[in-house]
């Protein structure tokens, strides 16, 4: 009777390692399949920009009194606003494109006659010089832009 006792243990030990086979297959596709994919982690956000402080506005608000001594900040100049970095101009047509950065933002094209900032359009181009100036069709010409000598 050994024999048969035995042989039942192994018959049920064989069915209860494929039953447990089976249900971690059905654990391991069923949280493959619904998990809603890889977990990803997001990337660092970037560090903001630090705000420039004037001085004669931070010594107002802690209650100093303004020197007289102290210049006033000057509004920059409309060429030091504007850099040119490419020209694409016709030599017939007296069409164009040029390759400007306003204000240190990253550089953008602009046609004959498109509008850069407020009050400016690109006038002209020719060889490797901009022509900016007021709008309109008699607009006067406000600053030249070069680009800087080849090396």
């Amino acid at each position: 009777m050994s024999t048969s006792s035995s042989a039942a243990w192994t018959a049920r030990g064989t069915a209860f390692l494929l039953w447990a086979l089976a249900a971690a297959s059905a654990a391991f596709w069923a949280l493959r399949l619904g998990g809603g994919g890889p977990v990803t982690s997001l990337p660092a956000e970037p560090p903001r920009p630090v705000a420039s402080v004037d001085p004669a506005a931070l010594a107002r608000l802690l209650g100093g009194v303004p020197s007289a001594s102290a210049p006033a900040a000057a509004a920059p100049s409309l060429a030091s606003r504007f850099r040119l970095l490419g020209v694409v101009a016709g030599v017939r047509s007296g069409e164009g494109a040029a390759v400007i950065a306003v204000d240190g933002k990253p550089p953008r094209p602009y046609r004959v006659g498109a509008t850069i900032d407020e009050g400016v359009v690109l006038q002209s181009v020719r060889g490797r010089q901009a022509v900016l100036g007021a709008p309109g069709a008699g607009g006067q010409a406000l600053v030249t832009l070069e680009l800087p000598a080849r090396k």
